[in-house]
């Protein structure tokens, strides 16, 4: 069973489209493709039917992969977040308290994390290092780069 995960509506919406994309025109375009390579002749020679059939393969696991994703998402209210503390889902304003700069990032999902857009994993290790503090919290979080601290300065949602 996987593991379960917490997403905002639009992050489940999202997840719901691709499965059903994949289901639809994803699985078509496989079928069309297997179809085309059978029609080419001799199948136990021929490598495109072969890789059409890899590729059907593959698709059906992503498929089944997400359907397990789906199963054990849980949607968030918002609404009823208790922002006196760093959860999931919260947006969190940290200052690095070496070089003084401040960034913001929102705690989301590992399959909505996107860092360009200010979402990270819950499960990355400034995420980890944040879960749990509350305003005006100091905090040193292990990153690739070494030890960084960073001081809680607002919590969102």
């Amino acid at each position: 069973m996987a593991e379960v995960a917490y997403y905002t509506k639009e992050g489940l919406e999202k997840l719901k489209e691709e499965l059903q994309f994949l289901k639809t025109e994803g699985r078509a375009s496989i079928a069309k493709a297997i179809a085309e390579a059978r029609d080419k002749g001799d199948l136990s020679e021929n490598a495109e039917y072969d890789a059409a059939k890899e590729a059907q393969g593959l698709h059906e696991a992503k498929i089944a992969k997400l359907g397990e994703v789906l199963a054990s998402a849980r949607l968030l209210d918002e609404s009823k977040m208790d922002i006196s503390k760093v959860l999931a889902l919260s947006i969190v304003k940290i200052k690095n308290l070496k070089n003084g700069a401040v960034m913001q990032y929102q705690l989301v999902s590992e399959t909505e994390a996107d860092f360009k857009a200010g979402k990270i994993s819950v499960s990355s290790p400034i995420a980890k290092g944040l879960l749990g503090k509350k305003v005006g919290d100091k905090t040193e979080i292990t990153v690739p780069a070494g030890k960084i601290e960073f001081e809680i300065m607002e919590i969102s949602r």
